[in-house]
């Protein structure tokens, strides 16, 4: 499996706009640029999800993790890669498709 290491400054939101954030997280060691690298196994909940069947909200609230065996560890449990597969759902566990996941950019600049 490849893709970007999903850490704190990544941006995720649910198909309708929502904002994914983790609500726990372990106390890995692991960083990058300072921020935490989520697993699979923290819990991710999303707010501000504006999604309506018929006129009635039915919004994103959480999000599950996917992860394929052979992957990046983090003691022991998979990391969160942009490629992982996830799928957010309602309070009803109703699916509501994929998250949306904007790795933060990184470049090299020279002096």
């Amino acid at each position: 499996m490849s893709g970007n290491v999903v850490n704190g400054g990544s941006t995720i939101s649910c198909p309708h706009g929502g904002r994914v954030v983790p609500a726990s997280a372990r106390s890995s060691g692991v960083r990058i640029d300072g921020l935490p690298v989520p697993t699979a196994t923290d819990v991710f909940t999303v707010t501000g999800c504006p999604h309506h069947i018929d006129g009635v909200p039915h919004p994103c609230v959480t999000v599950r993790w996917t992860p394929e065996r052979g992957g990046v560890l983090i003691d022991g449990v998979p990391a969160l890669l942009d490629s992982t597969s996830a799928l957010c759902f309602s309070a009803a566990l109703v699916p509501q498709g994929p998250p949306v996941i904007t790795p933060v950019t990184r470049g090299v600049t020279s002096r």
